[in-house]
Formats: structure tokens, C-alpha cells, sequence
């Protein structure tokens, strides 16, 4: 892409100052690795292919059903039935063909999560399962990688930035995962559609301002309540 291209599509970011040329540079050399292209995944994904995120890896082995049409916007009624990677790799390659996008069709697992996650500058976690995110985190402290944490119930979200720059992580916060059968999940208890849509934006928002080398708090759980309209923080 020319030069005068790169900033007529990304003039409004430039223009601020603590992003500029330099910020955009950055951006466009960053390699995210987004793990989940389900509710929280898609505006996660959304965003940062918007934003010009050079490299963007999609870990994901489902398939689209007509259930998550309410809040995974980048699928849509015709992708119902095909793999998530692929109808996400279709969204991105027409919102912003720059974007190179590397589709991960295999679940993330003990097996396979150092080899993956070592090829990406910033980790972002929109998994929908304890022990992905345990896993997914523990490997982000072994490889001293940046973790963005999300994760969304009914009307409720949590936000965090894990082991960015010797941060805690999440077994500081929460040290051992729940018990799977007491564990609440949106298949069970369900999730309003607009809410990982707050929760995935705050994620990719993060995620922008570490590729950019601006502060971001850490040590700290950000909690949303979509229904009392509360936003509480705590320190850990």
C-alpha cells in the first residue's frame, strides 16, 4: 500500500498524538494472536483488522451455527455450517485485504500452545472455557508473552491485561480454575448480544495501545455490569 494510501485509510488514528506515523507503523508490524472468533473474539478481531494489525492469527476449530449470530457479528446467516476461521479470514480480507490472517483450525492444547503462541507479539484471550485460559495464560508466563483477557456472562464482563512487563497474571488473581461442572457458561445461562461487543472492544482497545507502547493499568480487574450499569475496578 502507497504511503498516501496508508494515511487516507488511517488518517483518524494518526491524527492523534500519542498514536501518529509511528504508532501506525507499529501497529502495521504487530503480530496478535486471537484465541476464539466467537462473541468476544469478533470484536476483537473486528477492530484490530480495522485499526491495520499487520499479522492477525484466528484459533478457532468450531463451526458457525445460527445460536451465535446474536453476538459473533462477523459471521453472518450465509456462513452458517463453515469453520469460524474461515468465515472470520472472509470478514477480514474484506474489511482491510492488508491484513494478513493466519487461520488456526485445531483447538488450542497442551501439545500445541507453546508452538503457537511463540509466533505472536501480544496474546488476546476470548476463550470460552476455564481451562483454555489457564492454559493460555500459563503459557503467556512461560514465554513472557502479553495476555488480554476477557469474558462475558448474561448481563456481566471482566477485563484484564496479564504479565505485560512482569505483571501478575491470572492465577494471581484467581490461582486455581473452578470445578468444570460448577462452572456457569453462556450455553447454559446465556449472554445479551451487545455485551462482548463492550467487553471485545475494551480487549482490542488494550491491545492498540500496548502494540503502541502506551500505558495500559495493570495489576487490575476491570468488571462490567451491563444491567445496573456499574463499572468497578480491583486492584490484585
Amino acid at each position: 500500500m502507497q504511503s498516501e494510501d496508508i494515511f487516507k485509510r488511517y488518517s483518524r488514528q494518526i491524527f492523534i498524538d500519542e498514536i501518529g506515523l509511528e504508532g501506525q507503523r507499529k501497529i502495521m508490524a504487530a503480530r496478535v494472536l486471537v484465541i476464539g472468533a466467537g462473541g468476544l473474539g469478533s470484536p476483537v478481531i473486528q477492530y484490530l483488522a480495522a485499526a491495520g494489525v499487520g499479522t492477525l492469527g484466528l484459533a478457532d476449530f468450531d463451526y458457525v451455527e445460527l445460536h451465535n449470530l446474536n453476538r459473533q457479528v462477523i459471521h453472518n446467516e450465509n456462513g452458517v455450517g463453515m469453520l469460524k476461521i474461515k468465515s472470520a479470514q472472509t470478514f477480514v480480507k474484506n474489511l482491510n485485504h492488508q491484513v494478513k490472517v493466519i487461520g488456526i483450525e485445531e483447538k488450542i492444547n497442551p501439545t500445541n500452545t507453546s508452538e503457537i503462541l511463540s509466533q505472536y507479539d501480544v496474546i488476546v484471550d476470548g476463550s470460552d472455557n476455564f481451562s483454555t485460559r489457564y492454559l493460555v495464560n500459563d503459557t503467556c508466563v512461560t514465554l513472557k508473552k502479553t495476555l488480554v483477557y476477557g469474558s462475558i456472562l448474561g448481563f456481566s464482563g471482566q477485563m484484564a491485561v496479564f504479565n505485560h512487563q512482569g505483571s501478575k497474571n491470572l492465577r494471581d488473581l484467581f490461582p486455581e480454575p473452578p470445578i468444570d461442572e460448577e462452572a456457569p457458561d453462556c450455553d447454559s445461562l446465556g449472554v445479551l448480544g451487545a455485551l462482548p461487543g463492550i467487553i471485545g472492544s475494551m480487549m482490542a482497545l488494550q491491545t492498540l495501545k500496548i502494540i503502541t507502547d502506551l500505558p495500559v493499568t495493570l495489576d487490575q480487574l476491570t468488571l462490567v455490569d451491563t444491567l445496573d450499569w456499574r463499572f468497578q475496578t480491583i486492584d490484585f
